[in-house]
């Protein structure tokens, strides 16, 4: 490890103490982990702590850990990850959160911390159906109003639930269920009778 990269961690691990529950130093990165009751409290001293000045959220999305290796997150099931800059101090941090309930994943907006999460947790919501609680506007961004689950879960069927067709009689789009068409995946093969067979 670099000594930026042992300064960085060092800084992280003074400014944050046992709010990281975890932390992880892979290819020049480091990965820390907090609960979702520390979330807000953590992405503040990430951004305004002078050691650290996380002043940019370059991306944050929504993790399914479903099947994820041999049950490496105790049956834990969604997560956001959040990819954090600091323009004035030169680096980077990768910070993971889990949501507890996987009925209902829910964590709290960070939009009044960094006001770019606003579209991404829509795109978290959408995709994944995480709840961001106290969230400005929060609404499907990608797919359609009348859509009907979150196609990044890894439960989510391939062929989703519905479909959409126009409808010459109403002369309007119209959803119904997907409806697949049997297919025969045997070649047909086609013998020439007169062959001589040796």
């Amino acid at each position: 490890m670099s000594a930026k990269l042992d300064q960085l961690l060092s800084d992280l691990q003074a400014s944050l103490g046992d709010k990281i529950t975890k932390h992880v130093v892979a290819l020049d990165e480091i990965t820390i982990e907090c609960k979702a009751e520390n979330y807000l409290a953590v992405c503040q001293i990430l951004r305004d702590a002078t050691t650290l000045k996380f002043e940019q959220l370059i991306d944050l999305s929504g993790v399914d850990y479903q099947t994820y290796g041999d049950g490496a997150y105790d049956g834990v099931r969604y997560a956001v990850v959040c990819h954090l800059l600091s323009v004035s101090l030169n680096h980077r941090v990768r910070l993971r959160v889990f949501a507890q309930d996987e009925d209902f994943p829910i964590l709290p907006t960070l939009v009044d911390i960094w006001s770019v999460a606003n579209w991404y947790e829509r795109e978290a919501f959408d995709m994944f159906g995480i709840m961001f609680e106290n969230h400005p506007d929060l609404r499907r961004l990608l797919t359609d109003y009348g859509f009907v689950g979150h196609p990044f879960r890894k439960d989510f069927p391939m062929i989703g639930n519905v479909e959409m067709r126009y409808d010459p009689e109403q002369q309007r789009v119209i959803y119904q269920p997907v409806t697949i068409d049997e297919r025969n995946n045997v070649p047909r093969v086609i013998r020439d009778e007169g062959a001589h067979r040796g």
